[in-house]
């Protein structure tokens, strides 16, 4: 499958360049990023081409994989996707209702297949606990905490000073993991008005939701915490007792990425739509813009 990789930050060096230029099954055609001169570093790191034009790469690739901010992936995404391009996207898919819309109606009328970079579901000892969670009736109770230290002073995270994650905080960019983690087992929210959010010191977010189960699930996300108090823990309760998210290996992401690039490939041969799809993507970016109307941002 010939790819084009689309961005040239932190993600796109670290994470999908990577995956992308080792898979045997991928011929990377060419970077295209919003910076010419780090599409051009990117592209030599990669042994591949850069693109000084986005719509010269969607025409000369069979799947396209973003690693840029959200609101600029969803309009990106919609082009790929008219273009007859399948899509693998990182999450959220668009910070808005609409923008999330119009990518998966886009992928639906061109009938391209789609994942989105859920990372757990592609992680071998999540994935696998995920799938068994979802085979079981009659969970009461969730709760997924995610903290991380990516904000607190003296971070040598590579994503500390990203734009994006800086104005919208944990909610968006850590908030689509804790909800992949719920829904599948516990069902879809009952409904948006189902949803409620109150805020924490920082960029601290706690989601209440209602679940079509008749369980309920908590939600607290933050990327401000001290780096001593960083975790992430996932936590289901029912008849079929209390289980808990198993740690996973770390690093894992470039691992996990080449699983995504795998689980695209079978969508697209088979047409059997993948269950992180921009369609599931979408209700994701429902819920969170839901709990920030709560929140009155």
């Amino acid at each position: 499958m010939r790819f084009g990789l689309f961005g040239t930050g932190p993600w796109a060096q670290l994470t999908q360049g990577p995956a992308l230029t080792r898979h045997p099954g991928v011929d990377l055609v060419g970077v295209w990023g919003r910076r010419p001169d780090a599409a051009r570093e990117l592209a030599g790191h990669l042994g591949t081409r850069a693109y000084e034009d986005a719509d010269a790469l969607i025409a000369d690739c069979d799947a396209v994989a973003i690693a840029l901010p959200p609101d600029v992936q969803a309009p990106l995404a919609v082009r790929a996707a008219r273009a007859g391009r399948h899509l693998l996207l990182d999450k959220p898919l668009a910070t808005t209702v609409p923008a999330a819309r119009e990518v998966a109606e886009a992928a639906q009328a061109s009938g391209v297949a789609s994942v989105v970079f859920f990372t757990l579901h592609f992680t071998p000892e999540t994935a696998a606990w995920l799938a068994e969670q979802g085979t079981k009736d009659g969970w009461v109770n969730g709760r997924a905490e995610w903290f991380a230290g990516i904000f607190a002073p003296g971070s040598d995270s590579p994503y500390a000073s990203s734009p994006w994650r800086r104005e919208r905080g944990g909610l968006w960019d850590i908030g689509p993991h804790a909800l992949s983690v719920l829904l599948p087992p516990l069902g879809d929210v009952t409904g948006l008005d189902a949803v409620g959010a109150a805020r924490g010191p920082g960029d601290m977010v706690h989601l209440t939701l209602r679940h079509v189960s008749g369980a309920s699930s908590t939600v607290t996300v933050s990327l401000g915490v001290p780096p001593q108090a960083s975790s992430m823990t996932a936590v289901l309760r029912g008849t079929p007792g209390i289980v808990t998210l198993p740690d996973r290996d770390d690093p894992g992401h470039v691992a996990a990425f080449a699983a995504a690039v795998d689980a695209l490939e079978r969508a697209a041969r088979t047409g059997d739509p993948h269950p992180c799809d921009v369609r599931f993507a979408l209700r994701v970016t429902e819920i969170l813009a839901a709990a920030e109307e709560r929140l009155g941002d």
